[in-house]
């Protein structure tokens, strides 16, 4: 039988090539890289390295090939102590990547992504026992069809599914949607599909009797979320003051600090405000994976900005 896995993701991983510039180039120009550097980064795969950090046990099991950028996503999961045991190995897939220009001067960027070749979600893969074997499942956009087929897997055995949605996609994302019992959404996303013109009443909007918690996050404005104290009233979680240097993966630490929260039983609230922790301090620091904080910084910050938030 597969060992315990406190969160399971099977969705997006990336690597990120940063270029960094004097200044950004113009047309027809020649341009001297001041210095270069690859990261890891990725919707699951952020998330399930900000869960390992805080001593959960994470795994990945999306689809990934034997080409060196898989291999960099791989190695740098293993290093994180994420269990790659179960990535599905198929020829030709690959992780998202991007070529990130950094003009220093004016402190900007520009990212250059591709999408091909990226699978995501298997259809037929991890195995039902494995999903079975799972706390929590993190559910994203990458391969609609392998993540709805887990989604209701997990749902049938009453195992928390925890989405990561950023935008509307084709079918089946519907029921995809429908099967994720706790939603954290982006603002944006949470006002599209609700029409509500701010966050607390799109919380409200998005709940229903099929969910479990919802979320709904506002960056520097903090978040809301529900089940409240009051039945249907949503509850303000206030964000940490910081000073933000990087928001990069902010969105994808919160999800997976509170996934991981999850997995050990704490309350909403709790797992709410750990996740706005988490983000807050991987804001005071750039890249997106490297500024994630382990439990006992996490446990440390919370106690020094105890009558914040």
């Amino acid at each position: 039988m597969p060992e315990r896995i406190d969160v399971l993701g099977l969705g997006a991983v990336a690597v990120d090539d940063l270029l960094f510039l004097e200044e950004f180039p113009l047309p027809d120009g020649k341009y001297q890289v001041l210095y270069r550097e690859r990261r890891s980064g990725g919707l699951a795969g952020t998330a399930l390295v900000a869960a390992a950090r805080l001593g959960c046990r994470a795994a990945y099991a999306g689809r990934l090939g034997k080409d060196e950028l898989s291999r960099f996503v791989i190695e740098g999961l293993e290093a994180e102590g994420v269990d790659t045991v179960h990535v599905v190995e198929q020829e030709g897939a690959l992780p998202y990547r991007s070529t990130i220009l950094v003009e220093k001067r004016g402190q900007t960027r520009t990212i250059l992504g591709e999408s091909t070749g990226v699978e995501g979600a298997d259809d037929s893969l991890p195995a039902e026992g494995v999903i079975r074997c799972a706390r929590v499942l993190l559910v994203d956009h990458t391969g609609l069809s392998g993540m709805l087929r887990a989604a209701r897997l997990a749902r049938g055995a009453g195992i928390p599914v925890v989405a990561d949605f950023e935008r509307r996609h084709p079918a089946p994302f519907a029921e995809l949607y429908a099967l994720a019992d706790h939603l954290i959404l982006p603002l944006q996303f949470a006002r599209e599909l609700t029409g509500a013109p701010d966050g607390r009443t799109a919380a409200e909007a998005l709940w229903s009797d099929s969910r479990a918690a919802i979320v709904v996050t506002m960056g520097a404005g903090g978040s809301w979320h529900l089940p409240g104290e009051s039945p249907g009233r949503a509850q303000h979680q206030a964000a940490f003051r910081v000073e933000a240097a990087d928001t990069t993966g902010c969105g994808d630490v919160f999800h997976g600090v509170y996934a991981a929260c999850l997995s050990q039983g704490m309350k909403l609230g709790e797992r709410v405000r750990l996740a706005a922790a988490a983000a807050a301090i991987k804001a005071t620091r750039p890249g997106g994976q490297q500024g994630i904080p382990a439990s006992a910084e996490l446990h440390g910050f919370l106690a020094a900005h105890a009558g914040q938030a």
